[in-house]
């Protein structure tokens, strides 16, 4: 067996041994990997920045664990910035294993916000974040769409209590607020076809202003609506997390795990190179046979 038949035989046990190594290795290895910044995601932090003191918008996750590296990164960022500019938040899932994940975002948000912390130069005072005045969380309801097209007539006809069971009329944040008309923006954090629903029924039906955070293999299919206008903003995948972080000037997970994604994608690359070497050099080999 020659190196050729050898490389179109590797065994894939070697190759995720491999990719195993390479990812430890770059895990502890602390080095920065440079981050550009791309208009759509920057277009999403230009709105929630912009927004003032006292308003409202909508955060959805709709993922599940699975999703929890690519997403939760940039829930947790744009969720603190909220919290620092007291930006009033709405949290809901569409996903029957998202609640957890809020409220554990919810918890660890509102302990980093006691701390007093600067970003981008702008120095915030830690302070307590109330529940039902500085967010409200309304929990889970099944059937996305259906959901979302109910939100839009009245947040209470999908959820007459919030996720800890307070009816919405006894909610400060929620008095006042009736439906989408009363939030400033929508920002979907999606992990599957949720995303699209949001488009048709959410911004279609209602005309809400949308941004999308989705997975890294849903990114290319979401362009054509950033084209069409009907969403404003999009980040896609770790590399979008790590766009966020950068602009909320609150580096975490996503930036932290770009060095181990560029690594693992040079070794995949590496391997596919090596076996289309192999493949087309033992084709030549049994055609001159």
């Amino acid at each position: 067996m020659n190196i050729f038949d050898r490389l179109i035989s590797l065994d894939r046990r070697w190759v995720f041994l491999a990719l195993a190594v390479v990812c430890v290795i770059t895990y502890l290895w602390d080095f920065k990997v440079p981050v550009n910044l791309s208009h759509e995601v920057q277009s999403i932090f230009d709105k929630v920045n912009a927004l003032e003191e006292g308003d409202i918008i909508y955060m959805s996750v709709d993922y599940d664990p699975n999703a929890l590296a690519e997403l939760h990164p940039t829930t947790y960022a744009l969720a603190e910035l909220c919290f620092r500019k007291k930006i009033r938040v709405i949290f809901g899932t569409l996903s029957n294993l998202g609640q957890g994940m809020v409220d554990q975002v919810i918890r660890d948000i509102s302990d980093s916000v006691k701390n007093d912390a600067t970003y981008n130069g702008v120095f915030y005072q830690g302070r307590e974040i109330v529940n039902g005045v500085d967010y409200v969380f309304l929990g889970y309801k099944p059937y996305p769409a259906m959901v979302i097209q109910a939100m839009g007539l009245d947040f209470r006809v999908p959820f007459p209590t919030d996720y800890y069971g307070t009816p919405l009329d006894n909610i400060p944040i929620m008095r006042g607020t009736k439906n989408f008309d009363q939030c400033k923006l929508v920002v979907d954090m999606a992990a599957g076809n949720v995303a699209e629903m949001w488009i048709t029924y959410g911004h279609g039906n209602y005309g809400v202003p949308l941004a999308l955070a989705v997975t890294g293999v849903m990114g290319a299919d979401m362009y054509p609506y950033l084209g069409s206008g009907q969403v404003f903003g999009l980040a896609a995948g770790l590399l979008g997390a790590a766009q966020i972080e950068m602009l909320c000037d609150n580096p975490g997970r996503a930036m932290d795990g770009m060095r181990i994604q560029l690594f693992a994608h040079i070794l995949i690359i590496l391997f596919i190179v090596m076996g289309n070497i192999g493949f087309l050099a033992t084709r030549n080999k049994n055609k001159m046979r």
